[in-house]
């Protein structure tokens, strides 16, 4: 029996040191695989911190280049598209990233998979990068188009201002002679109606006494039976008699006006409403501006110049009174002389 225990003591002496063995192996085998297993964790955590933060940044920019983008949202449609893809795909990528937090990968497995999406997001960075250097271009375009273009409004506002400053200084002298030119207009109106005046008391003193020459407002008028016959435009010897007094009347007044009186003194026919339809004269217009044209063929014969007479026609339209009888006929026959300013 001693000799049995004595046997069982040196077969368990020999088992025990290979368990012993045996169980520090797999100690340390398992302390191995859980380092590694924390080591795994620890860069796969690491991955997705970085991966938050790149896509942050990245979310950053995004929003930088479209507040850029929407100066130019007329022209870069495109890229608006991209971007909207490309955040698109960033939405998903951090949902996907939600989902591989919440889980625990390990070993190769775990750096392949953040491996795989950080070299994605980094092309789909420079891609965007791309994209926001292509913008800033074209904004920067738009930006020397728009200065020159405000240099060009800021010229044409220069040269409108300037131009209507001319015109109001012109507009200016223009008033300034305007106001002129009818002031001395005026005066000389007023000079020309003195004139007149003294005209007309030289002609009531040269023709005293004829009832059948009478000023009528502002003209002499002379009835027809005085200077024609009935019917014709060729003056009686009175009527001759009479123009020589009036061309000497003229050729005084001529003496007295100042040069710088642009007067005339015009001549009218007129004829009464019965007509007249001869060879010579077919209407009233052709009698009544004939006697006009003889009183100032003579007037000028007589010595007064040319430029200081005109003749006019007005036929039976301008009758000084109303009616059908004799005595209204006759004194619609007439010549009127009436000193004006050309």
């Amino acid at each position: 029996m001693a000799r049995g225990r004595a046997k069982r003591g040196a077969d368990y002496g020999e088992f025990w040191p290979g368990y012993v063995d045996a169980l520090s192996t797999l100690l340390l085998v398992v302390t191995f695989l859980m380092s590694i297993f924390m080591l795994a964790q620890y860069f796969a955590t690491q991955e997705a911190s970085g991966k938050d933060t790149a896509l942050k940044r990245l979310t950053r920019q995004i929003a930088e280049l479209t507040s850029i983008l929407s100066l130019e949202r007329g022209k870069n449609k495109s890229a608006e598209d991209e971007l909207a893809a490309l955040q698109a795909s960033l939405a998903s990528m951090q949902e996907e990233n939600t989902k591989l937090s919440g889980f625990a990968l390990t070993g190769d497995e775990a750096q392949k998979t953040a491996s795989a999406r950080i070299s994605s997001l980094s092309s789909e960075l420079n891609n965007q990068k791309e994209i926001t250097s292509e913008a800033l271009a074209k904004v920067d375009l738009l930006n020397q188009q728009l200065l020159a273009l405000r240099r060009q409004i800021a010229a044409l506002n220069e040269a409108l201002e300037a131009s209507e400053k001319k015109d109001q200084e012109a507009q200016d002298r223009i008033e300034d002679l305007g106001q002129r030119l009818n002031a001395a207009l005026a005066r000389q109106v007023q000079e020309l109606k003195r004139y007149r005046s003294d005209f007309f008391g030289r002609l009531r003193e040269l023709l005293a006494g004829r009832k059948d020459i009478r000023v009528v407002g502002d003209r002499f008028v002379f009835q027809s039976e005085v200077l024609f016959p009935s019917g014709g435009d060729q003056m009686t010897a009175e009527g001759l008699a009479a123009m020589d007094q009036l061309a000497s009347a003229i050729r005084e007044l001529e003496r007295q006006i100042p040069s710088e009186i642009n007067w005339a003194l015009q001549v009218d026919g007129h004829t009464d409403i019965r007509p007249i339809n001869t060879p010579q004269f077919p209407s009233n217009w052709e009698l009544s501006t004939a006697r006009a044209m003889s009183v100032v063929r003579y007037l000028i014969s007589r010595g007064v110049p040319p430029k200081r007479l005109v003749a006019a026609g007005y036929g039976e339209f301008a009758p000084l009174v109303r009616g059908i009888n004799q005595e209204s006929l006759r004194k619609n026959r007439r010549i009127e002389l009436k000193l004006t300013n050309r």
